[in-house]
């Protein structure tokens, strides 16, 4: 019975880490791409795994039936998994909300907690009792220590198979499934699990309950076994896909490890989709927006030869840029995918595009190809035009330019767009376009802005941007005998009239003054600030307060957090063990910070590179286990608990002042190094990632054991300090993707954790006192 309790552990697991991301990919095609809403998911996510370990660990104790009760959640949660998913894909055909239309920032928390709501609930409520179910088939020695290794192994084994989980999604599942046939491929697993936990229910003295139990379990397994088989699993998922994209012809519909990719097909015009926001149309582009683009940047150079595009090539820019008498253009792209399905529904637009011989395919990060590349460009073009997300925003920080200028030749140009308006600038796009103004300002002597619907801005270390007028560029556009249907003399006349440039230059002035750095991306901020005024402008005076936070506002709030527990703690006695169940919601706290920073670290240095991510993460999680494990075993022979768990305590601060000062300090040489050893310098991530992780899991076992000396809960303790942990890493997500790394950048951040961690400090000796 013990291995098959410890098999089910690893399986709750496996089975939250694959729906989590399998929901969290989902809801993000749902909300149109933003980033945003990977934090609000991921923080409902945990609240809701909190609620389920908190709201049953009183109940479960005076339970008679565990392991039914334990099979009946492991039911509940595997038959609404696929619901869910169909529910997160059909949303907006439910809610009355057209396809293309993104949601606001309130919408966005309140629908995405209705739809994990039972899965994610649930799964908390399995690890309650996984503690429970394993402690009564275990054995040992005094109830607090073997109580506490109970609660320690229960943590360790269902994070080893949220490794897994992970790890086998991310490089087996997204690659070759669709959603439905993995999400039916993990409810399989969990019938089986049923099953393998009841034994044999289907003799004579069997209880009834389990009777009932493993005939529905089988019953369960043999159908959805069929629709794996057979073709309703993919009926399904072309179904929920047609849903989802109302009143429009879905001809392919696939994930890839950097996202997903979808094509509507309507008239034979081709919309090709990356999560869920519209990329590339063909064979008829917008002609507006890519002639603009193009030809005004290609017409202020004399002769431009040598281009390279940073994303977004294909579907007409290419094209255009063909028009003109170019010798190479380098395009990097960074999903593979994308191309692939372009060119499979292809039009005469992509294909002479993807294969005319003066254009060279990179599939690479574009910052990491800049890096490497020893060519020169006369233009270098950044088809992403806002930082929306911190692997965006990468190509629109002070240091990236920096890059640029050195693969610019002599009268080089760098092009960068950002949305704009010829009529109103709300104050949230004024403060997104001062700010990348100001950073290529800060980096190149001239810089020329063109105002528009979106705005463009070229940099150049050559004073013969500046010099560009609707009369020149009139003249190079006759003379190249370009064949454009837009940009003519009086549309060059109008786009490049002073009348616009000073009304934007007035506009702006008061805007705000800040750079956006690698290491302090307020870019992001000031684009998901311009994003929430679109879409939730009832809440945009939250935003433009967010924008104010510093790290003394964050340590006046500390002291009033502070004085009042201290004060609980010296006064009321039952209030004596507080402090470790407040340590552990810190940790988890800090344990969110640790993986956000060294990922957000890592994207800047080197760029979104998929598998590295997924391995720095998964390297956390293995440090947790490892954390866990260790204590887990020293658990019996700790004398001093509550010495040690202050020790932990104190690591975990060391480890925040550790982090930032190692990245700060060694930044530049690791970005050098990873030109030609991006694996080895990845090394250094890998290291602090299993450290921090190693200090975060070897916290939970040991502070069982503290808590347990006030009650012989078992169920209730584990509850307890693993709903505070996983409430921590909520807040955690939340205001560390949102507030703390986008407005305080890295070293700042940090600084907010130690704060944090003393604080909990002091009021966990404070009570051991008591």
């Amino acid at each position: 019975m013990n291995k098959r309790i410890i098999f089910a552990i690893l399986v709750t697991g496996f089975s939250g880490m694959v729906a989590q991301l399998l929901l969290i990919r989902e809801l993000l095609i749902t909300f149109y791409g933003n980033e945003l809403s990977i934090g609000i998911m991921l923080a409902n996510w945990l609240i809701l795994e909190a609620a389920g370990c908190v709201s049953i660990r009183r109940k479960i104790e005076h339970m008679e039936r565990r392991v039914e009760l334990f099979i009946g959640l492991q039911l509940i949660f595997s038959l609404c998994l696929p619901l869910v998913i169909y529910l997160a894909r059909t949303l907006k055909e439910i809610i009355g909300v057209t396809s293309g239309e993104s949601l606001g920032l309130l919408p966005i928390s309140f629908y995405s907690f209705l739809i994990l709501l039972p899965i994610a609930f649930t799964h908390g409520a399995l690890f309650t009792f996984n503690c429970k179910i394993y402690s009564l088939v275990s054995k040992g020695g005094d109830s607090q220590s073997v109580n506490g290794q109970s609660i320690g192994k229960v943590y360790v084994y269902e994070t080893v198979g949220t490794i897994i989980g992970g790890i086998i999604f991310t490089y087996l599942l997204i690659p070759y499934f669709h959603s439905f046939n993995i999400v039916f491929g993990i409810t399989l697993l969990n019938f089986a699990i049923c099953i393998l936990l009841l034994g044999h229910f289907w003799q004579r003295r069997a209880a009834l309950s389990n009777k009932i139990l493993g005939s529905i379990s089988l019953i369960l397994f043999v159908l959805y076994t069929y629709t794996i088989i057979g073709t309703l699993a993919d009926n399904i998922h072309m179904l929920s896909a047609r849903h989802q994209w109302k009143q429009q012809n879905v001809v392919y519909y696939q994930n890839s490890i950097y996202g997903n990719v979808a094509v509507t097909e309507r008239s034979k015009q081709y919309t090709f989709f990356s999560n869920g926001i519209p990329i590339v149309v063909a064979p008829i582009p917008d002609i507006a927006f890519v002639e603009e683009f193009v030809h005004l940047p290609m017409l202020s150079h004399k002769n431009p030869k040598e281009i390279l595009i940073i994303s977004g090539g294909a579907g007409g820019v290419i094209n255009e840029i063909l028009k003109h008498q170019v010798e190479r253009i380098d395009y990097v792209e960074l999903d593979p995918l994308l191309l692939k399905v372009i060119k499979q529904f292809t039009t005469p637009l992509t294909e002479k595009e993807l294969t005319s011989y003066r254009v060279n395919i990179e599939y690479l990060d574009g910052r990491l190809f800049i890096k490497r590349t020893s060519n020169k460009y006369d233009i270098v073009m950044v088809g992403l035009f806002e930082p929306s997300d911190l692997q965006v925003n990468r190509l629109f920080t002070r240091e990236f330019f920096y890059l640029v200028k050195n693969k610019l030749k002599e009268d080089g140009i760098l092009v960068v767009g950002l949305p704009g308006s010829l009529t109103y600038l709300n104050k949230e796009l004024k403060n997104l376009n001062a700010c990348i103004l100001n950073t290529l300002e800060a980096v190149y002597p001239y810089v020329q802005v063109i105002p528009g619907d979106f705005n463009l801005f070229l940099a150049s270390t050559s004073n013969k941007i500046t010099l560009i007028n609707h009369n020149l560029l009139s003249h190079r556009l006759n003379g190249r005998e370009l064949k454009v249907s837009l940009i003519t003399p009086p549309h060059i006349e109008y786009r490049l009239h002073k009348r616009w440039l000073n009304w934007f230059l007035t506009s702006i002035e008061n805007s705000t003054k800040k750079i956006n750095d690698d290491f302090s991306p307020i870019g992001v901020f000031y684009s998901l600030s311009y994003w929430n005024a679109m879409f939730s402008p009832n809440i945009r005076e939250i935003f433009n307060r967010i924008e104010r936070v510093n790290l003394l506002l964050f340590a006046i709030l500390l002291s009033i957090f502070t004085i009042p527990f201290l004060i609980v703690c010296l006064k009321i006695k039952r209030f004596a063990y507080i402090g470790v169940p407040l340590c552990i919601g810190t940790t988890g706290f800090a344990g969110m910070i640790f993986d956000l920073a060294l990922v957000f670290t890592f994207q800047v240095l080197y760029g979104y590179i998929f598998r590295q991510i997924g391995l720095l993460v998964t390297t956390f999680m293995v440090g947790i286990a490892v954390g866990g494990i260790t204590m887990t075993s020293f658990l019996g022979r700790i004398k001093k608990d509550f010495i040690s768990f202050t020790e932990l305590e104190v690591a975990i601060i060391l480890f925040s002042i550790l982090l930032p000062l190692i990245f700060l300090k060694f930044s530049p040489h690791l970005e050098q190094s990873a030109v030609r050893h991006i694996n080895l310098c990845a090394g250094l991530f890998l290291v602090m990632a299993f450290f921090s992780g190693i200090l975060i899991g070897a916290e939970f076992p040991l502070a069982n054991k503290i808590y347990l000396k006030t009650s012989n809960n078992l169920s209730g303790t584990a509850g307890l300090l693993y709903g505070a942990d996983l409430f921590g890493g909520w807040i955690g997500g939340i205001v560390g993707s949102v507030v703390l790394l986008p407005v305080l950048g890295l070293l700042k951040t940090c600084i907010v954790v130690i704060m944090l961690k003393v604080s909990s400090l002091i009021i966990l000796i404070t009570s051991t006192k008591k």
